[in-house]
Protein backbone atom coordinates (compact mmCIF):
# COMPACT_ATOMS: atom_id res chain seq x y z
CA UNK A 1 0.00 0.00 0.00
CA UNK A 2 1.32 3.44 -0.92
CA UNK A 3 1.57 5.90 1.97
CA UNK A 4 3.20 9.32 1.89
CA UNK A 5 3.53 12.26 4.25
CA UNK A 6 2.93 15.89 3.31
CA UNK A 7 3.53 17.10 6.88
CA UNK A 8 6.42 19.56 6.71
CA UNK A 9 7.18 19.50 10.44
CA UNK A 10 10.59 17.83 10.88
CA UNK A 11 9.74 16.92 14.48
CA UNK A 12 6.87 14.66 13.31
CA UNK A 13 7.13 10.96 12.66
CA UNK A 14 4.50 8.31 12.08
CA UNK A 15 4.54 4.61 12.82
CA UNK A 16 2.53 2.75 10.19
CA UNK A 17 1.08 -0.75 10.33
CA UNK A 18 -0.97 -2.34 7.57
CA UNK A 19 -2.55 -5.65 8.60
CA UNK A 20 -4.70 -7.94 6.50
CA UNK A 21 -7.11 -10.79 7.24
CA UNK A 22 -7.91 -9.44 10.70
CA UNK A 23 -10.99 -10.59 12.59
CA UNK A 24 -13.13 -8.23 14.65
CA UNK A 25 -14.42 -10.04 17.72
CA UNK A 26 -14.34 -10.39 21.50
CA UNK A 27 -11.11 -9.53 23.27
CA UNK A 28 -9.11 -12.70 24.12
CA UNK A 29 -8.48 -13.36 27.81
CA UNK A 30 -4.72 -12.91 27.43
CA UNK A 31 -5.23 -9.44 25.96
CA UNK A 32 -7.76 -8.61 28.68
CA UNK A 33 -5.17 -9.53 31.30
CA UNK A 34 -2.53 -7.30 29.69
CA UNK A 35 -4.94 -4.40 29.47
CA UNK A 36 -6.34 -4.87 32.98
CA UNK A 37 -2.87 -4.87 34.52
CA UNK A 38 -1.79 -1.79 32.61
CA UNK A 39 -4.98 0.11 33.42
CA UNK A 40 -4.43 -0.61 37.13
CA UNK A 41 -0.90 0.78 36.96
CA UNK A 42 -1.86 3.85 34.98
CA UNK A 43 -4.77 4.59 37.32
CA UNK A 44 -2.27 5.61 39.96
CA UNK A 45 0.22 7.42 37.70
CA UNK A 46 0.62 10.82 36.10
CA UNK A 47 0.46 9.51 32.56
CA UNK A 48 1.45 10.31 29.87
CA UNK A 49 4.69 11.55 31.42
CA UNK A 50 4.91 15.35 31.20
CA UNK A 51 7.72 15.18 28.62
CA UNK A 52 5.59 13.03 26.29
CA UNK A 53 2.35 14.90 26.94
CA UNK A 54 3.98 18.27 26.28
CA UNK A 55 5.77 17.04 23.15
CA UNK A 56 2.53 15.68 21.65
CA UNK A 57 0.70 18.92 22.38
CA UNK A 58 3.54 21.00 20.89
CA UNK A 59 3.40 18.89 17.75
CA UNK A 60 -0.32 19.48 17.27
CA UNK A 61 -0.08 23.19 18.11
CA UNK A 62 2.54 23.82 15.42
CA UNK A 63 -0.13 23.22 12.78
CA UNK A 64 -2.40 25.75 14.45
CA UNK A 65 -4.64 23.25 16.25
CA UNK A 66 -5.51 23.72 19.93
CA UNK A 67 -5.18 20.29 21.65
CA UNK A 68 -7.06 20.94 24.87
CA UNK A 69 -10.44 20.33 26.49
CA UNK A 70 -12.59 18.15 24.26
CA UNK A 71 -9.88 18.31 21.62
CA UNK A 72 -7.08 16.86 23.73
CA UNK A 73 -5.03 14.02 22.19
CA UNK A 74 -6.68 10.60 22.37
CA UNK A 75 -3.77 9.29 24.47
CA UNK A 76 -4.61 11.80 27.20
CA UNK A 77 -8.28 10.80 27.09
CA UNK A 78 -7.39 7.13 27.57
CA UNK A 79 -5.06 7.88 30.48
CA UNK A 80 -7.72 10.00 32.15
CA UNK A 81 -10.28 7.24 31.62
CA UNK A 82 -7.91 4.80 33.38
CA UNK A 83 -7.53 7.16 36.35
CA UNK A 84 -11.30 7.64 36.58
CA UNK A 85 -12.16 3.92 36.34
CA UNK A 86 -13.98 4.21 33.01
CA UNK A 87 -11.44 2.80 30.57
CA UNK A 88 -13.32 1.68 27.42
CA UNK A 89 -13.45 -1.97 26.36
CA UNK A 90 -14.65 -2.35 22.77
CA UNK A 91 -13.34 -5.35 20.83
CA UNK A 92 -10.04 -7.12 20.19
CA UNK A 93 -8.73 -4.64 17.60
CA UNK A 94 -9.68 -1.43 19.40
CA UNK A 95 -8.35 -2.88 22.66
CA UNK A 96 -5.00 -3.56 20.94
CA UNK A 97 -4.91 0.08 19.83
CA UNK A 98 -5.77 1.32 23.32
CA UNK A 99 -3.24 -0.97 25.00
CA UNK A 100 -0.43 0.39 22.85
CA UNK A 101 -1.48 3.99 23.42
CA UNK A 102 -1.59 3.40 27.17
CA UNK A 103 1.89 1.83 26.97
CA UNK A 104 3.50 4.63 24.95
CA UNK A 105 1.50 7.75 25.80
CA UNK A 106 1.13 8.45 22.07
CA UNK A 107 -2.14 8.98 20.15
CA UNK A 108 -2.96 6.24 17.64
CA UNK A 109 -5.51 5.73 14.86
CA UNK A 110 -6.67 2.25 13.85
CA UNK A 111 -8.78 2.55 10.72
CA UNK A 112 -10.59 0.35 8.22
CA UNK A 113 -8.15 -0.35 5.40
CA UNK A 114 -10.96 -0.56 2.84
CA UNK A 115 -11.85 3.09 3.44
CA UNK A 116 -8.50 4.23 2.00
CA UNK A 117 -8.94 2.90 -1.53
CA UNK A 118 -5.43 1.50 -1.81
CA UNK A 119 -3.51 4.68 -0.95
CA UNK A 120 -3.04 6.85 2.13
CA UNK A 121 -1.41 10.17 2.92
CA UNK A 122 -0.67 12.25 6.00
CA UNK A 123 -1.33 15.98 5.85
CA UNK A 124 -2.63 18.86 7.95
CA UNK A 125 -6.31 19.71 7.78
CA UNK A 126 -7.37 22.68 5.70
CA UNK A 127 -9.51 25.68 6.74
CA UNK A 128 -13.20 24.73 7.16
CA UNK A 129 -12.36 21.01 6.79
CA UNK A 130 -14.36 18.81 9.18
CA UNK A 131 -15.65 15.28 9.61
CA UNK A 132 -18.18 13.44 11.75
CA UNK A 133 -16.56 11.48 14.58
CA UNK A 134 -19.47 9.82 16.39
CA UNK A 135 -22.91 8.32 15.82
CA UNK A 136 -24.55 11.49 17.15
CA UNK A 137 -23.27 13.37 14.10
CA UNK A 138 -20.80 15.61 15.99
CA UNK A 139 -18.00 17.13 13.94
CA UNK A 140 -14.39 18.03 14.67
CA UNK A 141 -12.67 21.00 13.03
CA UNK A 142 -9.58 19.62 11.29
CA UNK A 143 -7.76 22.85 10.42
CA UNK A 144 -4.07 22.46 11.26
CA UNK A 145 -4.52 18.94 12.65
CA UNK A 146 -2.45 16.07 11.25
CA UNK A 147 -4.82 13.73 9.40
CA UNK A 148 -4.61 10.31 7.77
CA UNK A 149 -6.34 10.65 4.40
CA UNK A 150 -7.68 8.30 1.74
CA UNK A 151 -6.79 7.99 -1.93
CA UNK A 152 -9.48 10.63 -2.57
CA UNK A 153 -7.73 12.91 -0.03
CA UNK A 154 -10.62 12.55 2.43
CA UNK A 155 -9.47 12.77 6.08
CA UNK A 156 -10.31 9.59 8.01
CA UNK A 157 -8.31 9.78 11.23
CA UNK A 158 -6.23 12.06 13.43
CA UNK A 159 -4.54 12.09 16.88
CA UNK A 160 -7.71 13.35 18.59
CA UNK A 161 -10.80 11.65 17.13
CA UNK A 162 -11.17 9.27 14.19
CA UNK A 163 -13.96 9.66 11.67
CA UNK A 164 -17.06 7.50 11.48
CA UNK A 165 -16.15 6.80 7.85
CA UNK A 166 -12.80 5.31 8.86
CA UNK A 167 -13.77 3.49 12.05
CA UNK A 168 -13.66 -0.30 12.26
CA UNK A 169 -16.79 -2.28 11.47
CA UNK A 170 -17.83 -5.83 12.26
CA UNK A 171 -17.01 -6.76 8.67
CA UNK A 172 -13.55 -5.12 8.67
CA UNK A 173 -10.85 -7.47 7.35
CA UNK A 174 -7.91 -5.08 7.01
CA UNK A 175 -6.62 -2.20 9.11
CA UNK A 176 -4.28 0.75 8.79
CA UNK A 177 -2.72 1.90 12.06
CA UNK A 178 -0.99 5.26 12.53
CA UNK A 179 1.05 6.16 15.63
CA UNK A 180 1.47 9.95 15.73
CA UNK A 181 4.83 10.71 17.32
CA UNK A 182 6.90 13.79 18.14
CA UNK A 183 10.57 12.97 17.75
CA UNK A 184 11.60 15.22 20.63
CA UNK A 185 10.61 12.79 23.40
CA UNK A 186 11.56 9.26 24.44
CA UNK A 187 8.35 7.70 23.12
CA UNK A 188 9.04 9.23 19.70
CA UNK A 189 12.61 7.95 19.70
CA UNK A 190 11.27 4.43 20.40
CA UNK A 191 8.70 4.66 17.60
CA UNK A 192 10.13 1.88 15.44
CA UNK A 193 9.91 -0.63 18.30
CA UNK A 194 6.37 0.48 19.18
CA UNK A 195 5.29 0.13 15.56
CA UNK A 196 6.72 -3.37 15.39
CA UNK A 197 4.85 -4.25 18.59
CA UNK A 198 1.64 -2.92 17.03
CA UNK A 199 2.03 -5.40 14.19
CA UNK A 200 2.83 -8.27 16.55
CA UNK A 201 -0.25 -7.55 18.68
CA UNK A 202 -2.46 -7.53 15.58
CA UNK A 203 -1.11 -10.93 14.62
CA UNK A 204 -1.37 -12.40 18.11
CA UNK A 205 -4.76 -11.04 19.15
CA UNK A 206 -6.31 -9.68 15.94
CA UNK A 207 -5.95 -12.71 13.71
CA UNK A 208 -3.84 -10.84 11.15
CA UNK A 209 -2.19 -13.17 8.65
CA UNK A 210 0.50 -10.58 8.03
CA UNK A 211 1.35 -7.08 9.19
CA UNK A 212 3.63 -4.65 7.37
CA UNK A 213 5.25 -2.07 9.65
CA UNK A 214 7.44 0.96 8.96
CA UNK A 215 8.01 4.53 10.07
CA UNK A 216 7.76 7.82 8.16
CA UNK A 217 10.44 9.05 7.85
CA UNK A 218 12.25 5.68 7.88
CA UNK A 219 14.02 4.85 11.14
CA UNK A 220 17.78 5.33 11.07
Amino acid sequence: MQIDSQVADLSFSAGIVVAEDVLVGPTPDALKDLLDGLVRRRSAEDFPPPAVKDAVRRLLKRGGFKPSGRNKPASEYLAQAAREGRFPRINNLVDINNLLSLETGLPISLLDLAAFGGKASLRCGQPSEKYIFNSAGQEIDLEGLICACSAEDAPLGNPVKDSMAGKLKTETTGVLGVIYAPLDCEAGKNLAASTERFGQLLKEFGGAAKAMTFTIPPAA
